[in-house]
């Protein structure tokens, strides 16, 4: 643990998929919730961690898909847990009875607890299902004594170099999705990679791999533990500066601060 004794945890632990529970100054928010083991023919490999449900503060959705935004997963939080959601997402939340739901758009920033965040862009299919409701997708920056950045699902983008001009300690970025091909608007390995680039955290986690696999006849496939490797190793030629940290579903990364030379 980083700081002195006794000051608050400032750690990210990856829940698997895209669900990274963020704990920076003794605020913790969990991203993207999937917390389940099916999402409709979707099946969840390893259970996840009560610890990380504890305490939690408050949620971030990236986008309105149903691998992000999962209203089972979300109930298990709690209707009376915050919510932020990109805008236009708000009343499908409030219609399953979620009780305190903000609506942000690209640029936004607010407050939680003694955090600043900000919604950033992403390029990302807007639709939830093929004739659900759009929905702008976004990322998060997260400030306090640590910077983090979510990306939620995207592709690459040459904006992603401001997001990181001030400083990260931490970007989490998708590698994969869910089954054995990427769809648009999906970050591959060697593109996390030069997103990292761009980005120039200290750290740099894959997310968004080996969690969710289809059903098929007998049971669901078995995903790939391949995409965080070849991320790791596109990352050491794209991003030599940037350290890349592989976490297992239920692994923590303890954040250290950065030194000057490092930003």
């Amino acid at each position: 643990m980083s700081g002195d004794a006794g000051s608050p945890r400032t750690a990210l632990t990856y829940v698997g998929h895209a669900t990274v529970l963020i704990d920076i100054d003794g605020v913790r928010m969990l991203t993207d919730p999937i917390l389940r083991r099916r999402v409709a023919h979707l099946r969840r490999h390893g259970a996840v961690n009560p610890h990380v449900l504890r305490g939690v503060d408050a949620v971030l959705i990236s986008h309105a898909h149903m691998d992000h935004l999962d209203f089972p997963s979300l109930e298990r939080l709690g209707r009376d847990m915050p919510v932020v959601v990109p805008k236009g997402a708000g009343p499908m939340l409030r219609r399953h009875r979620f009780t305190h739901v903000t609506e942000v758009v690209v640029g936004e920033r607010f407050a939680i607890g003694g955090l600043e965040v900000e919604a950033t862009y992403a390029d990302h299919e807007r639709k939830r299902l093929p004739f659900g409701r759009e929905v702008e997708p976004v990322g998060y920056l997260v400030s306090g004594s640590r910077r983090v950045y979510f990306a939620g699902d995207t592709d690459l983008f040459d904006e992603m170099a401001a997001i990181g001009k001030d400083g990260l300690d931490a970007a989490l970025l998708p590698v994969w999705g869910w089954g054995p091909n990427l769809g648009p608007g999906h970050l591959d390995p060697e593109q996390a990679a030069q997103a990292a680039a761009l980005l120039q955290p200290v750290s740099a986690v894959p997310i968004h791999w080996g969690t969710l696999s289809p059903l098929r006849p007998g049971g669901a496939t078995v995903p790939s533990a391949e995409p965080p490797q070849r991320f790791l190793d596109a990352l050491a030629d794209a991003a030599p500066r940037v350290r890349g940290v592989l976490l297992a579903p239920g692994e923590t990364l303890t954040l250290e601060p950065a030194a000057p030379s490092a930003r």
